[in-house]
């Protein structure tokens, strides 16, 4: 049932994502192949569809349109979108998204200004984060660079990983992912009720999309070294919370040493540190 959920919620937040693109592309009435280009390149390039394939990402455009197509109204296909789209971020994402879709050709006309600007009122972004969105996607960056995806969150879901590996949370693995939320520098900044988001977003993500496709994420988050070292470690001080590593968390270790492409030395080195 909490597989389902949260398929459920990926499904509904992905098509919301969709159709806010395809507004904006037939804002001004007609949609460019320029705007259709960008829209699928966005969609590429964002985590949140990692893993859709081809054709199920055709089956989604259509089923978004045909939705966009039967609503009442604007109000109505608005209200749509913060139902499914109920945390600030993932509203940033809608409207960096439509904004890159109205900026395709280079100019946006008035008819994807003025629904843009609609956008922004609906969705609740404020002129700094619209203006830190529009100043990315006009020099060609992505949408991570505006969004300030945290680090955190993924160094938290490594920790989510380990917990998870043997289907339930010890509470001494429980204890010492609190303890790094709380005395690691990595979290100075991350509030309690943020740490349980990051810990919530982290097992909704595995419960939909599974473990292969989560470390594809984390490799392609974590790309520095430096990064990787640190979330292993981290992975480390949940494992052995309770002791020895048990053997599904002694997998997960084994699995993310080869994501990250460390070496066996330097594994045993963290393993010593503790």
């Amino acid at each position: 049932m909490a597989r389902e959920q949260a398929v459920k919620a990926r499904n509904d937040r992905n098509g919301a994502l969709v159709e806010a693109m395809l507004l904006a592309a037939m804002a001004d009435g007609r949609v460019s192949q320029r705007e259709m280009q960008t829209l699928l390149s966005r969609v590429l390039e964002r985590p949140e569809f990692e893993g859709t394939r081809p054709d199920e990402l055709n089956a989604l455009v259509e089923t978004s349109a045909a939705r966009l197509s039967e609503a009442k109204n604007l109000d109505d296909v608005l209200a749509s979108l913060r139902r499914r789209l109920p945390d600030h971020k993932n509203r940033m994402l809608a409207f960096g998204l439509a904004a890159a879709v109205a900026l395709a050709d280079q100019r946006a006309t008035r008819d994807e200004l003025g629904l843009l600007k609609t956008f922004q009122a609906a969705l609740g972004i404020s002129e700094d984060e619209v203006a830190q969105i529009i100043d990315v996607i006009e020099n060609g960056g992505s949408l991570a660079e505006a969004l300030g995806e945290p680090l955190e969150r993924l160094f938290a879901e490594v920790m989510v990983l380990v917990s998870a590996a043997d289907g339930k949370l010890q509470e001494a693995e429980a204890r010492a992912l609190v303890e790094s939320f709380a005395a690691d520098p990595l979290f100075e900044n991350v509030s309690p009720e943020r740490a349980q988001s990051f810990v919530s977003e982290s097992v909704t993500a595995l419960a939909a999309e599974g473990l292969p496709q989560r470390l594809h994420v984390l490799a392609h988050g974590l790309t520095t070294h430096a990064q990787r070292v640190k979330a292993f470690r981290l992975a480390i001080k949940i494992a052995h919370a309770g002791g020895a590593p048990s053997h599904p968390e002694q997998r997960i270790l084994d699995m993310l040493q080869a994501t990250f492409g460390l070496a066996d030395d330097e594994v045993a080195r963290l393993g010593r540190e503790g």
